[in-house]
């Protein structure tokens, strides 16, 4: 029992569809802030020119008014000028950013919509509940976790300014545009290295986050035979289902027997009823079929009914091991049958329905 109730079985599709369902998705957002952010440093490198075109005009705009009179039209101007530049510099990336963080996300756990995770619930404001989960193991591991990723990025690009320190005071004697320059590629260096130190730490993270998320749905034993009952039903209430079913069908089929043209016998094993009306049917119709206690059922409803009773082992076999009740005969049968109903109706000396 104590084994059942251990948490040791991969959860079910049906246990992570719910957990979807509620907003639970394994969701790193240290991959999410990767993505952002090179998406991010893509477009700042291909919108360099642009920027730096923008920053210039922006510069001399500012340098006309040296000299001039602060009125209030032109402090007007300057702050209408101001911010339309640094829309147009700032929007593009900020809209790629946006369109990044929603990648990223449908890329971990693909498109998903619930209300789930916004509803209220009381629950999530308890004070007591909120201390322990603020004092738990998940959260010193999001802890360590945060400092370890803090110390390797504050390191690693502590050491890079540090070597590029070195090389400032050369550009002292460089132009403008060249220290602009030799801070473009220091800039990229940097970059591009902390990009993949991200890299390292964002899949790390991910794997992590996976693993978790896989590991709390974990489910026991019992939890695995429960969902299947309710998935697939309590066999014994299957059981009583499809046998109330078979008798309704068999009383339905002991119901049509009468209207039956005849009933082709094994002839105590085997019992097939079968009816051709030419108005209804394209060809003969079995309306009743058992085997044993139930073809016996059928004869005695037969005779009661008086409908004839043939035997014909071979063909009573045929019959029921091809053709379902409310099914045609096969055209492979059809010869047999119309010896059989042709012997019927002149034993009878019936009519064919019309």
């Amino acid at each position: 029992m104590a084994d059942d109730q251990e948490k040791t079985e991969e959860p079910t599709s049906k246990k992570i569809e719910d957990a979807r369902k509620e907003g639970n998705v394994p969701k790193s957002q240290d991959t999410n802030s990767f993505i952002t952010l090179i998406v991010a440093c893509a477009v700042l490198l291909i919108m360099f020119g642009f920027l730096q075109e923008r920053t210039k005009n922006l510069y001399l705009f500012y340098y006309d008014f040296i000299g001039q009179e602060i009125t209030k039209v032109a402090i007007l101007q300057i702050v209408i000028t101001t911010v339309m530049e640094l829309a147009l510099m700032v929007l593009p990336i900020a809209v790629s950013v946006a369109i990044a963080g929603v990648l990223a996300g449908l890329m971990q756990f693909g498109f998903l919509f619930t209300t789930k995770s916004i509803t209220p619930d009381l629950k999530k404001i308890d004070p007591i509940k909120g201390l322990k989960n603020l004092f738990s193991m998940k959260k010193l591991i999001e802890g360590l976790k945060t400092i370890l990723k803090v110390s390797a990025v504050f390191a690693v690009a502590f050491y890079f300014l540090l070597e590029f320190t070195k090389e400032v005071q050369e550009t002292v004697f460089l132009g403008i545009w060249q220290q602009i320059f030799w801070l473009r590629d220091k800039a990229i260096i940097l970059i591009a290295v902390m990009l993949a130190l991200l890299l390292v730490i964002a899949f790390l993270d991910l794997m992590f986050v996976r693993y978790n998320y896989f590991k709390e749905l974990r489910m026991s034993k019992q939890e695995i035979k429960d969902e299947h009952k309710q998935m697939e039903g309590d066999p014994q209430v299957k059981s009583r289902i499809r046998k109330v079913q078979m008798q309704m069908s068999q009383r339905r089929m002991m119901q049509n027997i009468p209207d039956a043209d005849v009933v082709i016998t094994n002839p105590t094993h085997y019992a097939v009823a079968i009816r051709y009306d030419q108005s209804k049917d394209r060809a003969p119709v079995v309306l009743a079929k058992g085997v044993d206690f139930l073809a016996l059922k059928i004869k005695e409803i037969a005779l009661n009914h008086g409908v004839q009773i043939v035997e014909n082992p071979p063909l009573a076999r045929e019959i029921y091991r091809q053709c379902d009740v409310d099914e045609a005969i096969p055209e492979n049968l059809y010869k047999a049958i119309a010896e059989v109903l042709a012997f019927v109706y002149q034993n009878n000396k019936k009519k064919q329905r019309n």
